[in-house]
């Protein structure tokens, strides 16, 4: 950047900073960057690294291990910790599931904007983070806005406050967002035109990247909270298998970007990953709870997941090829179509899944740090927990709108009720004309 290499006399010491003050070797640089590297990011200032917050009861449990043992014992207690507490938010409901996910939203936008504002605070970007904030404000009322309608209505349309924000939802959303666009160009300071341009990227990137795709995780959620916790799952547990048998039997290099991902850990991660994906599946698909779409009940105030399951969930007889049948010895097997399609999802999580973390650990060697936070000693912040499930929310949100979800009846009657009274009685004729022309409904003498 321009603004890197002609900054004031104030500033030089942090420009002309030996690249040899952070180690010779590898080791000491995030995901074993080399020299030429550091020399050609020598003009991107450091992010403070932020300490080591593992508790002291665990550092004093494993401090007679090595490094790396140590390391394998933190990560493998946090993870179970992680996982049980998954699973406490799984029994509380898809209400909790929700704010959960908004919650891990804003803290991985935090830990991204954190970085930025650290590398870039000694400008004195006016505004930076509170315009990053408020654009964050602005997003999330505009897809949340759209969710509260969608899933809402009934209980919108009968309040008239909500009724009004409904209405124009999208011209507040834009309203609001042009307040923050003038704001920002009010903030345009002479000297720094180009890095404040940088930083409305940055931010705009950082929203659509972690914003919208929770936006979608949620409405996975919608459909089922099978979609949300198996998809979720597989990445999950690609990323354990993954590094078990990188740890244990990993010694081919997978790629530069993480030069600790080895091919030993990617396979061996992509079939455990398939075979969980279908075991959960088959588990999970008998409970209506976990099957059923999660509605808004207007007697009641509350969310269901009460219904019928769809044929999706329910158990049919697949006749095995020819290979199959010699191996196993069955000619047929009994399973729910879900489990097919769990095979497309984890295959994702498993193959195209890990590109998320490679994107991230590309981005991370790009400012020179091991990690986007410490706040989950041995993982590193939220984002590095997130980075591969991001991209899998919206895989499998193209995925059900391109091979599960049809028309939605009830979305379609809560449309045709917003609708004016004649509207309604011109779609009732030429429906009644439809369905009789059909034979579903008997010819009668037409009614004046």
């Amino acid at each position: 950047m321009t603004e890197l290499r002609h900054r004031g006399a104030t500033e030089n010491e942090l420009q002309h900073q030996p690249s040899e003050d952070k180690g010779s070797d590898t080791e000491g640089r995030p995901d074993g960057a080399s020299d030429s590297e550091t020399k050609a990011d020598a003009g991107v200032p450091d992010v403070p690294v932020p300490p080591d917050d593992t508790p002291e009861v665990l550092n004093k449990a494993l401090s007679g291990l090595s490094s790396r043992w140590r390391n394998w014992w933190v990560r493998g207690i946090l993870t179970l910790a992680m996982i049980s507490f998954f699973f406490f938010i799984i029994y509380l409901g898809p209400i909790m599931l929700m704010m959960i996910v908004m919650c891990v939203q804003i803290k991985c936008f935090q830990e991204i904007i954190t970085i930025g504002y650290s590398v870039y605070h000694s400008y004195h970007l006016p505004w930076f983070r509170t315009l990053s904030w408020y654009f964050l404000l602005c997003v999330n009322y505009f897809f949340y806005g759209e969710t509260v309608t969608d899933y809402f209505f009934t209980l919108v349309q009968r309040e008239m406050p909500l009724r009004i924000l409904s209405k124009y939802h999208r011209f507040i959303s834009f309203a609001l967002y042009l307040t923050g666009f003038c704001m920002f160009v009010l903030s345009l300071v002479k000297k720094h035109y180009r890095l404040q341009f940088y930083m409305f990227g940055w931010t705009h990137v950082t929203l659509l990247i972690v914003v919208t795709q929770s936006h979608l995780i949620i409405h996975n959620l919608f459909e089922g909270m099978i979609w949300f916790i198996v998809p979720i799952s597989c990445v999950i547990c690609n990323d354990i298998m993954a590094y078990m048998f990188g740890f244990f039997f990993g010694r081919t290099p997978l790629i530069k970007l993480s030069p600790k991902k080895t091919w030993e850990g990617f396979i061996g991660g992509f079939f455990a990953t398939v075979v969980f994906g279908i075991l959960l599946a088959y588990v999970m698909a008998g409970y209506s709870y976990f099957v059923c779409p999660v509605e808004f009940n207007n007697d009641s105030n509350r969310f269901t997941v009460d219904c019928e399951p769809s044929e999706l969930f329910q158990l049919q007889d697949y006749t095995l090829p020819t290979v199959l049948e010699s191996i196993t010895g069955w000619s047929t097997v009994r399973l729910y179509p879900f489990q097919i399609h769990t095979i497309a999802l984890s295959t994702f999580a498993s193959v195209i899944g890990p590109f998320g973390g490679f994107f991230a650990s590309g981005f991370k060697r790009a400012f020179k740090i091991k990690d986007f936070a410490n706040t989950i000693p041995g993982h590193g912040g939220i984002m590095d927990r997130f980075d591969c499930q991001y991209l899998m929310a919206t895989f499998v949100n193209v995925y059900i709108a391109s091979f599960i979800r049809g028309p939605n009846p009830t979305k379609v009657i809560q449309q045709l009720l917003a609708l004016r009274l004649d509207q309604q009685l011109h779609i009732f004729n030429s429906m009644k004309a439809h369905l009789t022309e059909k034979g579903l409904l008997p010819a009668t003498e037409e009614v004046a």
